[in-house]
């Protein structure tokens, strides 16, 4: 009796293939050919998964952005002692990929953001990737400004009811989520490049949690 093809395993252990060898080579080192023999399955199924190789490396993005996603989700299951500006603070530490076990991971984020700009449908994997993370963080900097009685704008940018603002402008969590996005994003960059150490980006991206979290 032929044995049962699990298919959604194997796509899975192609993406994987696909995330070493973009990790060994860059993007620009992936062939077909070399993702069968990492994968250890032939040619002819990875075609059969996948006709042709951007729909593999659009999957293979995906695949890796829910890995991150996973961590992200798992950081925001809260206990009752643990605060929304602290759930912020995990899980944009998870977005950064600051730690040494997933120095791998952010090179192979990388890769894929830099051919995302120039192929459109890596493009919009990335963006639903960010919208996610971003309506993530939005909504916990809500939460966080309610811990602490401050002042906040709603998505039309009306003051939420009942806060003192004392004058100043009220925080918009859409706004300071893309800022806090596009920090994290970036210290990625700077610790794998060498200019920053994990430990020197993780004291920037604190720092401005703080900052953010005081206002």
């Amino acid at each position: 009796m032929p044995r049962q093809v699990d298919h959604a395993d194997r796509r899975r252990r192609i993406a994987d293939a696909v995330c070493e060898l973009a990790d060994e080579r860059g993007l620009e080192g992936v062939t077909l050919r070399d993702v069968a023999a990492r994968a250890e399955v032939s040619m002819g199924a990875v075609q059969r998964c996948f006709r042709t190789k951007e729909e593999m490396l659009v999957f293979a993005l995906a695949h890796i952005g829910e890995r991150i996603g996973a961590r992200v989700r798992a950081r925001l299951v809260r206990s009752p002692a643990q605060s929304a500006g602290t759930a912020l603070g995990h899980a944009a530490t998870e977005v950064a990929l600051l730690r040494e076990e997933h120095r791998a991971e952010a090179r192979v984020w990388l890769a894929f953001v830099a051919q995302a700009a120039v192929s459109e449908v890596l493009a919009r994997t990335v963006q639903a990737n960010y919208a996610a993370l971003q309506e993530s963080f939005a909504r916990l900097i809500e939460e966080a400004c309610a811990d602490t009685a401050g002042a906040c704008a709603d998505t039309g940018g009306a003051t939420r009811a009942g806060a003192d603002t004392g004058g100043a402008a009220p925080l918009d969590p859409r706004r300071e989520a893309r800022a806090l996005l596009a920090l994290a994003d970036g210290l990625t960059t700077h610790v794998l490049i060498g200019h920053l150490t994990p430990r020197e980006a993780g004291d920037v991206l604190h720092t401005h949690l703080a900052r953010l979290l005081s206002q």
